[in-house]
């Protein structure tokens, strides 16, 4: 089974060319936000750290936006609380499709969560920073101070482009991507074919 990493900048557009391969998705924001909404283990960590933020069950955006507001280190705090069960998730769905031909991890932190493998064919998705601005400001829960918060957690855009084997450049035409993701896709199994 090929595991594909897709990597790239908040609002770049990974989740939407992630689903475009065709193959299962894990899809980590998604499995957060489950985790928020389902798991009372997790509330009850969180509401022990933030008694002033987080009151009721399930967690609520505002609630977990004014924590990570109001200090430095919090988005650290609630990461350390949710990471090891978005691994858990994470693990559990890779289990259930190890007979697929490929699986794809649309999972932001990817690399700074070690979540990675070093057999991963890592693809990252560029897009114009303008473009990438005006779509983070149409999301009704955009708020630039959390948004800053979030990229600081990440390792710089220069290092993941680095680390991927491929770029892929969005432009957010859904015809353009659908073509690279089917020549990637092309190239991927033919490097595998000739690896066997």
């Amino acid at each position: 089974m090929i595991r594909i990493g897709i990597l790239g900048d908040i609002g770049s557009g990974k989740s939407y060319v992630a689903r475009r391969f065709g193959f299962p998705v894990f899809d980590a924001d998604s499995e957060v936000s489950k985790i928020y909404r389902k798991s009372r283990k997790c509330f009850k960590k969180l509401k022990k750290i933030f008694p002033k933020h987080i009151f009721s069950f399930p967690i609520k955006r505002k609630e977990l936006f004014s924590a990570i507001s109001e200090g430095k280190n919090n988005v650290k705090k609630i990461n350390k609380i949710v990471h090891p069960e978005v691994r858990l998730r994470m693990n559990k769905f890779i289990k259930k499709n190890k007979k697929k031909k490929a699986i794809v991890l649309d999972i932001p932190l990817l690399l700074e969560g070690k979540l990675d493998n070093k057999n991963d064919i890592l693809i990252y998705v560029e897009a114009k920073k303008k473009e990438i601005n005006r779509r983070l400001k149409k999301r009704n829960n955009f708020n630039l101070k959390i948004f800053k918060k979030l990229r600081k957690l990440q390792l710089p855009l220069e290092i993941k482009k680095k680390k991927s084997k491929f770029i892929l450049k969005n432009n957010f035409k859904s015809f353009s991507v659908e073509n690279s993701v089917k020549i990637l896709k092309n190239r991927i199994f033919k490097n595998e074919r000739s690896n066997t």
